[in-house]
């Protein structure tokens, strides 16, 4: 893999494969997001969107009764640097993606302003966590709340009730960012995980990337 890296790196930039080995050292899986059948485009868009600027990596979208459409003039490109897992073919899409996150060692926190647990702010992230965001209309499922681990909570003073999904999505990440950066946790991604990913970043980089590895593999002899 390392070859393949060094050899489709001269297709791209200087300043370019920099700005991904940047990009790399501030990816996480240590957080990760789910997302819960949400129906607005502009919502799923942007939220893909705070994902990438925050780092995080791996988003699980949840497709209940509603398909998550992604609209490109407000992800701005975000979903070829993600890595999307979708959950549209169970029974329950909520519970799947639940009990597999849960196998992964993440701790299962929803995210409703009815719950009284913790504020944002006070929430730990020694241990990895996901953080559910429900539908735009009714919040997270009886399914999430059933089997949350923990509940979270932005602080708000006003009258209005809750923040738009895309707009808490960015708060709660750029609180868990934050938090994690001064901690001493080992958050980043480890060296095989940055290679899988800058592969794939540089193919989706290079134009007519397939015909360059066929170049290069019929040059190592391989097919």
């Amino acid at each position: 893999m390392e070859e393949l890296i060094t050899y489709l790196s001269q297709f791209i930039s200087e300043t370019r494969r920099g700005k991904f080995d940047t990009v790399l050292n501030f990816r996480t899986r240590h957080i990760t997001i789910a997302l819960e059948d949400l129906y607005q485009p502009h919502n799923a868009s942007a939220v893909l969107r705070s994902c990438d600027i925050f780092g995080i990596q791996d988003i699980h979208i949840i497709e209940n009764k509603n398909a998550y459409t992604v609209n490109k003039d407000i992800a701005l490109g975000a979903p070829k640097w993600l890595n999307l897992h979708r959950y549209r073919k169970a029974e329950n899409n909520s519970l799947d993606c639940i009990l597999k996150l849960k196998a992964q060692g993440y701790r299962i926190v929803a995210t409703t302003p009815h719950e009284k647990d913790c504020n944002i702010e006070d929430l730990s992230v020694d241990k990895p966590l996901a953080l559910f965001f429900g539908t735009e209309l009714t919040g997270i499922s009886d399914t999430v709340r059933a089997h949350a681990d923990e509940f979270v909570k932005i602080p708000m003073y006003g009258f209005t009730e809750s923040f738009n999904i895309s707009v808490s999505a960015a708060l709660c990440l750029h609180s868990l960012k934050e938090k994690l950066h001064k901690s001493e946790i080992a958050w980043q991604l480890n060296d095989l995980e940055k290679e899988e990913l800058l592969l794939r970043w540089l193919k989706n980089s290079i134009p007519k990337v397939e015909l360059i590895e066929k170049d290069y593999f019929s040059k190592k002899g391989l097919k």
